[in-house]
């Protein structure tokens, strides 16, 4: 089922739910760059298939919701966008709250849930009950080049549109996932100043953080990944405590963790994650 939401600027944003009876709780998945829902709903059945309810939607700039392709108005667009979706989530459906993150949409996820670990959380900081990450672009893999080309200009054109630098070929070694991408009319491949600062800015914030990680976090990776650097990942899982993060780093696989030919294995180590945390006892309640 359709849903539309305003933002805090009044952008209108797409979204999607999966609803599914007597659900677990709620997963909110955060699609990634150039990218938009539509390519996360045999993913959302799969979660459907395990009791979950399912809300996505299309970040701005990205698939049906408004805004300039790859464009943000302000640093933090994309943090504030996602606590809109949450607190429509909580209004409408009580219970517990999963974020599931894929790439920049892992990123910002990640940095979601890092802000609550700041020593005076922004007003868009909520809380959830845990979180995926799917090859999250906590190092966003830039050259000391690019870093250099985006310092000049950040501040200069911050809202001029470029090649976000994905190849298609990249995503998957599935060559059926990457003819879809390449026929898909809502993905693009547009990225601006802006929006890369957001990202190179994120991962810092996310891996300075991570040693004090209190969200139960599955953290799932592709170790042969060319779109995101999986030393981001690597990093990440290093620093966090390992009774709070679990981490599967699948070695020869890339992009789409979920979209690749061994992803049953992937779906598997999500699915058993998923009923281990329902199965735990809650706050308040004995075991």
């Amino acid at each position: 089922m359709d849903r539309t939401l305003e933002a805090g600027d009044g952008l209108t944003l797409r979204g999607r739910e999966w609803p599914s009876p007597e659900a677990k709780g709620t997963i909110v998945i955060v699609h990634g760059l150039g990218e938009h829902i539509g390519r996360h709903a045999s993913l959302a059945a799969f979660l459907n298939g395990l009791g979950w309810r399912v809300v996505a939607y299309d970040q701005r700039g990205h698939g049906r919701s408004g805004g300039g392709r790859g464009r943000l108005r302000r640093a933090d667009d994309l943090l504030t966008d996602l606590a809109t979706v949450l607190d429509a989530v909580r209004a409408e459906h009580p219970g517990p709250l999963v974020l599931l993150g894929h790439s920049m949409g892992g990123l910002a996820a990640a940095r979601f849930v890092a802000e609550a670990l700041a020593p005076q959380p922004a007003s868009w900081s909520r809380p959830v009950d845990a979180l995926v990450l799917s090859s999250p672009a906590i190092d966003s893999g830039l050259s000391g080049a690019q870093r250099a080309l985006l310092a000049v200009l950040h501040p200069l054109a911050p809202d001029l549109a470029v090649a976000n630098g994905v190849r298609p070929e990249w995503v998957s070694r599935d060559a059926a996932v990457v003819a879809a991408y390449r026929a898909d009319a809502q993905v693009h491949d547009r990225v601006t100043p802006r929006l890369v600062r957001f990202i190179v800015d994120g991962g810092p914030v996310v891996l300075e953080r991570a040693a004090r990680w209190r969200v139960p976090t599955l953290l799932l990776y592709g170790g042969s990944d060319r779109t995101i650097s999986p030393a981001g990942s690597a990093a990440f899982a290093a620093a966090a405590p390992a009774d709070v993060v679990t981490t599967r780093a699948f070695a020869p696989l890339v992009h789409e963790v979920f979209n690749e030919p061994e992803k049953a294995e992937v779906l598997a180590a999500l699915g058993g994650w998923l009923d281990t945390l329902a199965a735990a006892p809650k706050p308040g309640n004995p075991p």
